[in-house]
């Protein structure tokens, strides 16, 4: 069972570290934002979908999300950009699950898996 309130207080810490806001978030994961508002104040549950796609973008695992034994290792990257698109942020999103996929085959091979 997931705990939400870990779920939104998890979500809302990876939002704001990245320096993004909810209408930011909002429109990458297409969804209105008081939806996110809603759900980072605990009044909402997040969907399995948008837990994966946030993952994505934050880069970290679903797991991060609902355990409270896991730890999150950022994926550093610099951007340079005034107004982030939601475009933007998809794209982000593809090179953070190309960076954990890397990250899970690295920690297979080393045996820690």
């Amino acid at each position: 069972m997931f705990d939400f309130d870990l779920v939104g207080k998890r979500f809302k810490e990876l939002r704001e570290q990245s320096g993004l806001t909810q209408e930011q978030i909002a429109a990458y994961l297409d969804v209105d934002q008081s939806y996110i508002s809603k759900c980072e104040k605990k009044e909402r549950q997040f969907s399995a979908d948008i837990l994966e796609k946030a993952g994505n973008l934050f880069g970290c695992n679903i797991d991060y999300f609902t355990n409270p034994e896991s730890r999150y290792s950022p994926i550093p990257f610099a951007l340079r950009a005034g107004n982030i698109s939601a475009g933007d942020l998809e794209t982000i999103a593809v090179m953070n699950k190309l960076a954990l996929n890397l990250r899970y085959m690295e920690d297979l091979l080393k045996g820690e898996q």
